[in-house]
């Protein structure tokens, strides 16, 4: 599943982000990466005991909990708390898959990675390059959305994201460990609530909506794992 989530933040909420993330301190993006991603890795990241990054990634979270497509599609059981990371100058991180299993720092907690976010929080008008180039069984994606736009999918797909040659990509990135662990069984799930919803728009009161919702529960009920 390659998702993508619109205005996951208003546009208020991305100048806010932005006010903060703009005038906290950036380090060497390598700080979070594994050993074969830090061949690959330039760019720059804020801590994450940073006051900045905690601030907007509780509101990222909250925005998160609020959105109906994010929850049907991922049936998130864990969500990492967010990172953030700016590219510029030439920046660039080469292709790479994502660690399976993610420590939250100063805790003895993990997650493991089903899915993987980037929240954009620049527009595609104030940088050149930084696609997110995603390779899938259905081929190469080339993902470049507005800012508050999120992009969702499988943490096992190789990506890489393209050289910045003008101005400032910044970008919140997390990682999402699903109830359902099987991407197919989500697809299937996700596809099912939607049409769910359609017959609830359609044809209120239909009794096919609460048959249909019967085989999602049931499904869920068989894929679950919690």
């Amino acid at each position: 599943m390659l998702l993508s989530i619109p205005e996951v933040l208003t546009p208020e909420q991305v100048t806010e982000s932005r006010r903060l993330l703009d005038s906290a301190e950036w380090v060497d993006g390598r700080i979070t990466a594994g050993h074969q991603s830090a061949l690959a890795k330039e760019n720059m990241q804020l801590r994450e005991d940073d006051p900045a990054a905690r601030h907007v990634g509780e509101l990222i979270l909250e925005a998160l909990e609020r959105n109906r497509l994010f929850t049907s599609a991922a049936l998130p059981l864990k969500v990492f708390p967010p990172l953030f990371n700016r590219y510029s100058g030439g920046q660039s991180f080469g292709t790479h898959v994502d660690n399976a299993i993610r420590q939250v720092r100063g805790t003895p907690h993990r997650v493991r990675t089903d899915l993987s976010a980037t929240l954009f929080l620049a527009g595609p008008d104030e940088y050149d390059g930084g696609e997110l180039v995603i390779e899938d069984v259905f081929g190469v994606h080339s993902v470049k959305l507005p800012a508050g736009h999120m992009i969702l999918y499988p943490s096992s797909s190789l990506h890489h994201v393209q050289q910045v040659t003008r101005g400032a990509r910044v970008a919140s990135f997390f990682w999402i460990q699903s109830m359902v662990r099987d991407d197919s069984h989500r697809t299937i799930l996700l596809d099912l609530d939607v049409a769910i919803e359609r017959i609830n728009c359609d044809m209120p009161g239909h009794a096919s909506a609460v048959q249909l919702t019967g085989v999602y529960h049931n499904l869920l009920r068989q894929w679950a794992d919690v």
